[in-house]
């Protein structure tokens, strides 16, 4: 346990160096002395500088490049006004809204010169290679080859392992509270159809992940847009007043690095988000797919780790993280673990052995951290350059989250640019994006738009984003004259 000297000493090496990067006495570049040369000179042990830097990493003001020390990343001319807490209108909508997620997949070109549209990591970021060595070993020593079904829970090897993950967050979960899935869409498919039954209403986060409005249209289901702080995500009293006067069914979050806006909930309200799910004994279905994707020094806790009723039901995958497409996923039900598992028996039996035992097999290697390591500092490193490049190049009065971990960003442009014809424009030079509209059933959104930074960064990407800028601003010239022709 740290004493009061050593907080404080960590605290004032952590303090001068921000008061010299927000002065721009330190730089967007710059590199910061090494641990031992501030070890040296502070009198203070490895670990506290350490901290110290830990400390800024956590406040995206530094980074560490591996054998090359820490930089810093924070640049004090790229800061933006936040989009403000979202107001989402309640009157009912059609559900052939729907459609246009539907066109909009069968429009998308993922192989486009720029791709800001697929929440996915690029290939080239991920341990293909020793993925393909862990495949042809499973194989190799499987008794059948991997023709034979595993059992309903999942590779109770893999369970144990992710089990064991839970600890960075603080969870106590054991193999027996898991079940694996196909992906995190099933985990949610299943956590839905356990909870709730055709004509049952849902609160979500608005916007929303589009998936999970064509899920909840296939299973029937009614939907209430919260209002949500693209900083804190969901309000909590806008979903206490919604629990006391509607009938609500089940509640779902994504409290760690919100898809599309990238929020994260603070501890304080994952708690009393957890309390009001069991005071109105409604569950919590909770889509923690980017925990593991944070920037700072520690993964960010859960609202499972809250859960003392077993109302939570923890859903993720490895889709964001290390294999798409291998579509390994799983969920911890608590006392839903029944229901899903006689769900999962009557809808797939089984999930594919030979990619759990895959997955398996890396996670006991070892590599799985060393490669989120890399992983979250590439994106991290990529959340910087989007952001300048939207200083940049995009219209001055652009509003821009501002993602502490993942890989998504949610930009609110000028009311006169509506983003579905600026999408249109845009793959007329092969860019690729999600129009704002795709994350809600109601009619919103539509000056906004999502853009994914999980790619390799190169001066093809730069050039895309400027493009897009371009066009934006295009789009805004041409209202504008418009508007003075009129009169």
């Amino acid at each position: 346990m740290k004493n009061a000297n050593s907080t404080f000493l960590y605290m004032k090496i952590a303090n001068n160096i921000e008061r010299q990067i927000i002065d721009g006495v330190l730089k967007l570049g710059d590199k910061l002395p090494s641990i031992r040369v501030l070890h040296k000179e502070y009198g203070v042990s490895v670990s506290t500088v350490q901290e110290a830097y830990y400390y800024l990493e956590s406040k995206s003001l530094i980074s560490s490049r591996p054998k090359s020390g820490y930089f810093v990343i924070h640049d004090k001319n790229c800061i933006f006004r936040s989009p403000k807490t979202t107001n989402p209108p309640q009157e009912k909508v059609s559900k052939d809204a729907c459609d246009f997620f539907s066109n909009f997949y069968q429009n998308s070109r993922p192989q486009g010169v720029a791709n800001f549209a697929w929440a996915l990591p690029a290939p080239e970021l991920l341990p293909v290679a020793k993925l393909k060595k862990s495949l042809h070993e499973t194989i190799r020593v499987a008794a059948d080859g991997g023709t034979n079904y595993d059992t309903i829970e999942g590779s109770v090897d893999l369970r144990r392992q992710i089990a064991q993950r839970t600890l960075l967050w603080g969870g106590n979960l054991s193999e027996k509270d898991l079940v694996i899935t196909s992906g995190c869409i099933n985990a949610l498919s299943l956590a839905f159809m356990a909870t709730t039954e055709p004509g049952d209403t849902i609160v979500v986060e608005s916007p929303v992940y589009f998936g999970v409005l064509q899920l909840a249209n296939q299973l029937g289901l009614n939907i209430i847009e919260l209002p949500t702080c693209p900083i804190d995500g969901m309000d909590i009293d806008a979903l206490r007043t919604t629990l006391e006067y509607k009938k609500v069914n089940a509640i779902l979050v994504v409290a760690n690095f919100n898809n599309p806006i990238g929020s994260i909930m603070p501890d304080k309200n994952k708690k009393e988000l957890v309390k009001l799910s069991k005071q109105h004994q409604v569950p919590l279905i909770e889509d923690d797919i980017y925990g593991d994707l944070y920037f700072g020094k520690n993964r960010p806790s859960t609202c499972k780790y809250y859960d003392d009723s077993g109302l939570v039901i923890w859903c993720s995958s490895f889709s964001k993280t290390l294999a798409p497409g291998y579509r390994i996923g799983w969920v911890a039900p608590g006392r839903y673990l029944d229901k899903i598992l006689k769900l999962k028996r009557y809808h797939s039996i089984a999930t594919n052995s030979i990619f759990q035992n895959a997955i398996h097999n890396f996670l006991v290697n070892g590599r799985y951290d060393h490669h989120l390591r890399k992983l979250r500092t590439t994106f991290c490193s990529n959340s910087h350059k989007i952001l300048r490049g939207i200083k940049k190049y995009f219209p001055e009065d652009t509003l821009v989250s501002n993602p502490k971990g993942g890989f998504l960003i949610w930009i609110e442009l000028n009311v006169k640019v509506d983003t579905q014809k600026l999408h249109e424009r845009a793959n007329k030079y092969d860019i690729d994006f999600c129009p704002g509209r795709m994350f809600t059933l109601q009619n919103q959104y539509n000056n906004c738009l999502r853009l994914s930074f999980g790619m390799v960064w190169d001066e093809k990407v730069e050039r895309a984003l400027q493009k897009l800028g371009e066009l934006a601003n295009e789009m805004i010239n041409e209202a504008e004259e418009i508007q003075v022709l009129s009169h």
